[in-house]
This record gives C-alpha cells, sequence and structure tokens, in this order.
C-alpha cells in the first residue's frame, strides 16, 4: 500500500519484522534446470512481507529460491526499475500502484504474462486490457487517520470529508506526506483531484495550507514521528492528531500492541480515502522469465492472498480469500473512496505533482 512503509506502523518499538530477508543460493544458474539451486529474484519497495513458511512452501512446490531486493519507497523503486530495465535487478517486481502505473508501462518495464488465477481476481481490480503485463496483487486505501484521545481530550468531533479538514477547528492538525516523493502522499493529492475536479482542487489545496497543513518527506516521518496517535509517533513527541495514511493502520496499532486493546487509537476519516491498487509484474529482460511467472502465479494464490493481510497491511483482490477479523472490525474498506481512471492519472499526474509544489511547499 506504494507504498509505502504499510507494514512498518508499528515496527518501531514492537519488533516487528518487516522484510523477508534473501533466502536464495547466489549461484547464477538460476533457472538452469541443471540441477544446481535455481533463484528467482524480487524487486519490491521495502514494505513487501510474507510469512516464512508461505515462501517455504512456494519454494518446495517451484523449486525455486525466492530472494528479496529492496530499494526504498514506491516511487524510488520503480524509477530504479525503469533505470535499469536493460540489466535488471531482478525477476519480478512488486509495488507499482495505480498512481505510477502509467510510469512503468510507458517505460517498457515489464513483459506480458497472464499469471495463473488472474481469472479469480474482483473485475475492478483488473487492468491493462489483455495485454497482462501487470497483475494485479493487493489494495488498500489512503485515508486521514485521528487520534480518538486527542479529539475525546479536546471534545472536538474528528473530522470525515475533505471539506471538514479545511476547517478553522482544524487548524494545525493534520500532516501529510509530500506527493513528489511519497505514494501515499500522491494518493491524498489524487483523491483531491477525484473529489474537486481539474477546477478545484488547487482552491482547496490552497485552503488547506492556510489551515496548516504540515508536509513531511514520507509515511515513515509522517505516522511515526508527527502523529500523536501512533505508537511510535507518541514516542516521538507527535503533536499532529491527522495523518495521512491507511484505513488499514487502525488495526495494526490493535494487533501489535501488548496489551491489546478492546478499541483501536485510531480512527479513519471514510470520506478522506483514496483506492490504492498494488501490481506485480514480469520484468523485461528478467534472467529467469520461468521462475518470474511461477512467483506471480504464487502471488494471486490463495495461500498467499490469504497471508498478506497481516504481514502488508493491504486486501487481498482474490475472490474468496480470507479477510482477518480485526481487519473487518478496525479497518474495514472505504464504502466510497476516491478513484481515478489510470489514463487520467497518467496525463495529469506530472503537472498535478509540480502544481502542488509550487502551491505548497514555495
Amino acid at each position: 500500500m506504494s507504498i509505502t512503509k504499510k507494514v512498518s506502523v508499528l515496527a518501531v518499538g514492537l519488533g516487528m519484522v518487516g522484510t523477508l530477508a534473501a533466502c536464495g543460493s547466489s549461484s547464477d544458474d538460476a533457472g538452469s534446470g541443471s540441477g544446481g539451486a535455481k533463484t528467482v529474484t524480487l524487486v519490491s519497495h521495502d514494505s513487501w512481507a510474507a510469512s516464512k513458511d508461505v515462501i517455504a512452501a512456494f519454494e518446495k512446490e517451484s523449486g525455486y529460491k525466492v530472494k528479496v531486493l529492496e530499494d526504498g519507497d514506491a516511487g524510488q523503486a520503480v524509477n530504479k526499475a525503469v533505470l535499469t530495465k536493460d540489466n535488471p535487478q531482478g525477476d519480478v517486481f512488486f509495488g507499482v500502484d495505480n498512481t505510477l502505473l502509467s510510469r512503468a508501462l510507458d517505460n517498457g518495464l515489464f513483459q506480458p504474462y497472464e499469471a495463473k488465477g488472474s481469472d479469480q481476481v474482483r473485475p475492478e481490480y483488473r487492468t491493462d486490457g489483455d495485454k497482462h503485463r501487470v497483475t494485479p496483487v493487493d489494495t488498500g486505501d489512503i485515508c486521514v487517520n485521528y487520534d480518538k484521545a486527542y479529539f475525546s481530550e479536546h471534545e472536538l468531533t474528528p473530522p470525515k470529508s475533505f471539506d471538514d479538514l479545511v476547517k478553522p477547528e482544524y487548524k494545525d492538525l493534520l500532516v501529510t506526506e509530500n506527493a513528489g516523493s511519497s505514494s501515499p502522499g500522491l494518493g491524498f493529492l489524487l483523491g483531491t483531484a477525484a473529489q474537486y475536479g481539474d477546477g478545484g482542487w488547487e482552491g482547496y489545496w490552497k485552503k488547506l495550507k492556510a489551515n496548516g497543513v504540515k508536509v513531511v518527506d514520507g509515511w515513515e516521518q509522517a505516522y511515526n514521528e508527527e502523529f500523536s496517535g501512533s505508537s511510535g509517533g507518541k514516542k516521538a513527541g507527535g503533536d499532529r492528531p491527522l495523518v495521512v495514511s491507511y484505513a488499514s493502520s487502525p488495526p495494526a496499532e490493535v494487533i501489535y500492541a501488548d496489551p491489546q486493546p478492546d478499541t483501536a487509537p485510531t480512527g479513519v476519516a471514510d470520506g478522506t480515502c483514496f483506492r490504492q491498487v498494488e501490481y506485480a509484474g514480469l520484468l523485461t529482460n528478467a534472467k529467469n522469465p520461468a521462475g518470474g511467472k511461477a512467483l506471480l502465479d504464487f502471488l494471486l494464490s490463495k495461500r498467499f492472498q490469504e497471508d498478506m493481510p497481516l504481514n502488508m497491511f493491504v486486501y487481498p483482490v482474490r475472490e474468496g480469500a480470507r479477510i482477518p477479523e480485526a481487519f473487518t472490525q478496525f479497518g474495514p474498506q472505504a464504502k466510497d473512496p476516491q478513484t481515478l481512471d489510470p489514463a487520467k492519472i497518467a496525463d495529469n499526474r506530472d503537472q498535478w505533482v509540480k502544481s502542488w509544489t509550487s502551491l505548497v511547499l514555495k
């Protein structure tokens, strides 16, 4: 969700393992079929995580060892993958989302492959027509989160919508991420573009700026340092009770707290959500395309899809995949999130970010 440091929501101070270390041989005979160790390399943003037993099952069934290379935030990872596409670092890239998808496709980052199980993906998450250059893997909502204790102590009703955020009672309360360097920051910008249209989003941001919105580089700083409602923010002395994060952040606050509270300490302003979808694809010039195809099949398997929520705090895209009770109780998906057609994002994203930067950061 990316990017996106979704899995590190409570990593600070709780010892949660956020990534799967490279677990394969460094042998160069990947996919050689010579009987030696075979390695399939997954390139991702630094929020990739999966249960060891689930990865072990794939390795046993497929005969491939999995090696994971993390390349920072989603935007950084995509940019690096584009720059190295002629000699890619791996075989599969995971973590390009709908806000950045056109950048990857326009630069020929992926080669076509229709993963097994694609027919089980919910129709609203399928994309790229019949070209099959990318495989939908997960989805989540970028939303404003609020610190319940703050609003209770101040006898203030938490905001519910984009419109609420520019009201005087919420002045100097919101922190968001830089739309030019952060996936959730870009998602929040796109949410406002979807809400107010081409002729209205800039005016909205002028109001938001006048109302004291604070902008930081990325999610980690916003959520784990500035936000008063997160476990990390409390330890860091964060004083902003509103933050752009994910609808899945409240269940993470419950699941990884010790002891676990009966209710989430944070909530979601449901009227501020933007739907994000993450994809994976077989890299052009992959050295082990057979292993890459097997890995893409695995990412759509029911076993992996049901393993994702409690590792990366995202929702599965596969029909019938079980969703953890904590998600439905503390972090249900938004009922009516903002969305934008990928073509609309492709045509306007760079100019929107440029205008946003000039308007908000200067």
